[in-house]
């Protein structure tokens, strides 16, 4: 009990630094399956590990400079944690004060249960289209980012989302999954030997992941001319996570004609999130928010 309330009391300490988010429990259309996670969530120099429950937190510009964007948030960890401040909080804060709705997802970590991730992103989307409306938010504009891992989870929402049931008995199945647009950050894209980041794989799939969920996981695999248009941001000197991951992907985004930009800076590593570095990498998020307006997702005015 003493180390369940200590843990509680860190992520109030955390979250109150930020201005203070809607926090909506995800709610499923059926019972979902069960990462079979049962120790307590432990949050510590700003990641959250051990997560079985899912949540957003919804953080909502002023109305007077609200543009009807929102942005679903993925955190990166290779599947094991989150890095929910520099790859969420401080992310949704800066969108928000910009008129974008940056919504935090704390996924399920999958815990080697590879379908966890993507019903949670799912089934976040579906919730916000069913908001929209309540939160001033323009079904059609609704993205997803995401980090390193947490990119993979957006690449694979935005190329295996599924269309909506307009006669579900369940009102969030009625709506459709599919982001309208792709933010991703030194994304894990493949499962691939040669390409992909092991531990994430291996928290994601198994130890020996079956072939068929390879290549269903393996996103440059999976995208079709309806995937949605992609802002990727990466580094040359990125040795976490390969950087083929993102040229790949970007090549199969142009061979099917599907709208991509694509930045690789010289230097910053891997896991530069929203951290102040000092360096050209640290303008990634104006480039975003210029491609918003290049997209017409934001007028120009």
């Amino acid at each position: 009990m003493k180390t369940t309330l200590v843990t509680l009391m860190l992520i109030i300490a955390a979250l109150s630094s930020y201005s203070q988010p809607l926090e909506i429990k995800l709610k499923y259309s059926q019972t979902p399956e069960s990462n079979n996670i049962s120790a307590p969530e432990e949050y510590g120099n700003g990641r959250i590990i051990n997560i079985s429950e899912a949540k957003m937190y919804v953080y909502l510009p002023e109305k007077s400079i609200n543009t009807g964007v929102a942005v679903i948030i993925c955190p990166g960890g290779a599947y094991r944690v989150e890095s929910i401040d520099h790859e969420g909080h401080q992310f949704a804060e800066w969108l928000s004060k910009r008129g974008i709705a940056g919504i935090v997802l704390k996924y399920r970590l999958p815990n080697k249960h590879p379908l966890i991730p993507i019903l949670d992103a799912i089934t976040a989307i579906r919730t916000i289209r069913l908001n929209a409306k309540e939160w001033n938010i323009d079904p059609e504009k609704i993205g997803i980012g995401g980090f390193s891992a947490g990119g993979h989870l957006a690449a694979t929402l935005a190329t295996h989302y599924k269309e909506g049931d307009p006669s579900s008995d369940n009102e969030l199945d009625r709506f459709s999954s599919r982001p309208d647009f792709q933010l991703l950050l030194y994304p894990v894209i493949s499962m691939q030997d040669t390409l992909t980041h092991k531990d994430s794989r291996t928290n994601l799939l198994g130890d020996i992941p079956d072939e068929v969920l390879v290549n269903f996981f393996s996103n440059e695999l999976q995208i079709s001319a309806k995937t949605p248009p992609a802002f990727i941001a990466l580094t040359d000197d990125d040795e976490g996570v390969s950087p083929l991951n993102s040229i790949n992907y970007y090549t199969e985004l142009r061979n099917y004609k599907v709208p991509a930009e694509m930045h690789i800076f010289s230097k910053g590593g891997h896991g530069f999130g929203m951290t102040p570095t000092g360096l050209p990498v640290s303008q990634w998020p104006d480039l975003f928010y210029n491609w918003l307006k290049t997209m017409q997702f934001i007028s120009n005015k």
